[in-house]
C-alpha cells in the first residue's frame, strides 16, 4: 500500500472493511534469489495474501496485459503487499504466488473437467490447491553442470526474463508459420525471415547468459562477467549450448507444480491418472473453475 493509499485509508470510515490477508504462505525458494528492493520478507517468512479486487479480475481478462506479463505483475503486487517488484520475482516462486492469490480469492478447492486417458470419459474433479501449494519444492540451483571441461552454475530467472523467454517462443512460432511464405516467394520474404531469426537467436543467447551465475574453467578461473558469458554462448559449439539450455529447462520444469493424481469417476474404470494444472490465467482465475 503506497503512501497516498495509506492516507486515504486512515481517513476513511470504511477502512476497517478494506481487504485483509486471507491466507499466509511461505515462498518455495524461501526468499532466495530475490533482489533486496523487490521483497520485504516478514520475520516469520510468511507472506500475507489479499483476495483480488474487481480491478485485478478485469486485468486478468485483458489479453494485452497477459501477453506482455504486466497483468500478472499488477495482480501479484496488489494481492501480495510484501512483494514490491514482481518483475524481479524469481521463477521458482511464480506458480506459488499465483496459487496463493487464487486460494485467497476463491478458496482451496478448484473444480475442473478432465478426460480419463484409460476410458475416455469426461468427468468433473476437484483438487485441494492448499495441498498443491505446500508441495511445491524447488530444485537445487547450486549444483553445477559439467560440460566440455567447464562447471556452469545457473540460477532461476526473474519473471521479467521468463516472460521475455515466452515472447521468444512466440516469435519462433511466427517464424515457423512464415516458412511457407518464404517457399512461395523466397526473394521477397527471405530477408524478413533472416532478420527475425537473427533476433530470436540473439534473445535466446541473452536469456542463457542472464541465467548463468558463473562458469569455472579447467584451470579454476571463475568467470562471472555477463559480457564474457554472452560472448562464450555466442561462439560455443551447438552441442555445448544445447546441453546447457536443456539443463536450465529441466531445472525450470522441476520448479513448477507437480501433476495432480486423481481416480477416474467412472465406476467401471476407477483408474488413477495425472492432471497438469494449467496456468491459463483466463480460466485459472475464475471462480468455480
Amino acid at each position: 500500500m503506497d503512501q497516498n493509499t495509506s492516507e486515504i485509508a486512515s481517513s476513511n470510515p470504511l477502512a476497517t472493511h478494506f481487504r485483509q490477508p486471507a491466507i499466509y504462505f511461505k515462498l518455495p525458494g524461501q526468499g532466495k534469489w530475490w533482489p533486496k528492493d523487490a521483497l520485504v520478507m516478514p520475520q516469520n517468512s510468511e507472506l500475507g495474501v489479499l483476495s483480488m479486487t474487481t480491478k485485478d479480475e478485469i486485468t486478468l481478462k485483458t489479453p494485452d496485459a497477459l501477453l506482455n506479463g504486466q497483468g500478472v505483475v499488477n495482480v501479484i503486487e496488489s494481492c501480495c503487499p510484501d512483494i514490491k517488484d514482481a518483475w524481479k520475482m524469481p521463477s521458482t516462486d511464480v506458480d506459488a504466488c499465483l496459487i496463493a492469490v487464487r486460494i485467497a480469492t476463491y478458496g482451496n478447492q478448484m473444480d475442473f473437467t478432465s478426460t480419463c486417458p484409460h476410458c475416455s470419459k469426461e468427468s468433473e474433479y476437484a483438487i485441494d490447491l492448499g495441498h498443491t501449494l505446500s508441495s511445491i519444492s524447488p530444485p537445487d540451483w547450486d549444483i553445477p553442470l559439467s560440460v566440455d571441461g567447464l562447471k556452469i552454475k545457473v540460477y532461476p530467472q526473474a519473471y521479467f526474463n521468463v516472460n521475455k523467454s515466452n515472447m521468444i517462443a512466440f516469435e519462433e512460432q511466427q517464424i515457423l508459420r512464415s516458412l511457407q511464405d518464404i517457399a512461395d516467394n523466397p526473394e521477397e520474404n527471405k530477408p524478413i525471415f533472416d532478420k527475425h531469426l537473427s533476433k530470436v537467436i540473439e534473445l535466446n543467447t541473452l536469456f542463457m547468459a542472464n541465467s548463468t551465475r558463473s562458469i569455472e574453467t579447467e584451470t579454476g578461473e571463475v568467470v562471472t562477467d555477463p559480457k564474457h558469458i554472452f560472448e562464450f554462448y555466442s561462439n560455443a559449439s551447438n552441442d555445448v549450448v544445447r546441453k546447457i539450455k536443456n539443463y536450465i529447462s529441466e531445472l525450470n520444469e522441476q520448479s513448477g507444480v507437480d501433476p495432480v493424481k486423481v481416480n477416474c469417476n467412472n465406476e467401471e474404470c476407477g483408474k488413477e491418472f495425472e492432471i497438469t494444472i494449467s496456468f491459463d490465467y483466463a480460466s485459472f482465475f475464475v471462480e468455480g473453475s
